[in-house]
């Protein structure tokens, strides 16, 4: 029996991204039940992650040397997580320190984060006294960003000179916090140096074409289907399993037609930037927050709008 066979009165939802565990939030959140339109959540794995041993190193001895904190040894003074799976990376080296007094030393420091789902990750971090994690609610990078050039910014009031901040990333990423933290415009006591560490890498699942191919053939019935992005990986192989690349130009089809019942959202303006400049392909839907929350809002404002 397919995926979502069995269930042709609700709407199939296809998920680009591994699913959760034990919970996640967007299965909770399309799964639940509510006036009007059904959701059937379906997850379609895009991404493979793997740890990148020579970031692990430089972040793991910043820790042991206790080159994170207010001494004015340190050379950091507080961190930024912007993805679950750096969180991982980090939580994976703060358990070979357990045991250690006072590991993994960085009570005195802000740590910076963005989206509901990388907060309670690292608040999931066994830690005593608990980190400092600010910035949660600000939804995207470039908020963040504006919020921790003040908050950052009066945590070492004292001091003209920010001491730098660590951001542990993915080889690929959005260089928006760094560019607006260092921008030469800002005044000298406001300015934050951020020196990026890749800890570890991603890329397209082997399967994921074949996968998602399958799922299209499944759903080619229903009235109407969705697909939320998560990230730019994966965008191609998307795309072309949906029938819009032009094989020369790499770019969506000029004489491409969208079939009307299917429809994509992204789960923030990365992606569909990514989807804009490289595909000149534009998404039904970009979410205003990176949450389950903020796909279903965005999906269901769509609705009311055009349908």
């Amino acid at each position: 029996m397919g995926a979502i066979e069995g269930a042709k009165e609700k709407t199939p939802v296809l998920l680009l991204k591994t699913k959760s565990i034990p919970n996640d939030g967007y299965k909770e959140q399309f799964d639940a039940t509510k006036e009007g339109i059904q959701f059937e959540p379906v997850f379609v794995p895009v991404l493979e992650h793997q740890l990148l041993e020579e970031g692990l190193k430089v972040a793991r001895d910043a820790l042991r040397n206790k080159e994170i904190g207010r001494q004015a040894r340190a050379k950091y003074g507080g961190l930024i997580f912007t993805s679950q799976r750096a969180v991982e990376a980090f939580a994976k080296l703060v358990d070979e320190g357990q045991g250690l007094d006072s590991w993994p030393h960085l009570q005195d420091v802000p740590i910076y984060t963005v989206g509901p789902a990388t907060s309670r990750a690292l608040r999931a971090i066994p830690q005593t006294p608990p980190l400092n994690i600010f910035g949660s609610e600000t939804g995207n990078g470039e908020a963040l960003a504006h919020y921790m050039i003040d908050h950052y910014g009066n945590w070492y009031k004292d001091m003209e000179i920010k001491p730098p901040l660590l951001f542990l990333v993915g080889e690929q990423r959005r260089d928006i916090i760094p560019k607006t933290l260092m921008n030469p415009a800002l005044p000298r006591d406001r300015r934050i140096q951020v020196d990026e560490l890749a800890v570890y890498g991603t890329g397209v699942m082997e399967s994921f074409e074949k996968d998602f191919s399958k799922l299209l053939k499944e759903t080619e019935n229903q009235r109407m289907r969705w697909v939320v992005v998560f990230s730019p990986t994966g965008c191609e192989a998307m795309l072309r399993a949906l029938g819009m690349l032009d094989p020369e130009t790499g770019k969506v089809k000029i004489e491409y037609q969208r079939d009307g019942k299917t429809h994509i959202a992204t789960i923030g303006p990365t992606t569909r930037d990514f989807l804009q400049t490289s595909f000149d392909f534009e998404p039904d839907v970009c979410a205003e927050k990176p949450s389950p929350e903020g796909v279903e809002a965005g999906i269901e404002t769509f609705l009311k709008e055009r349908m």
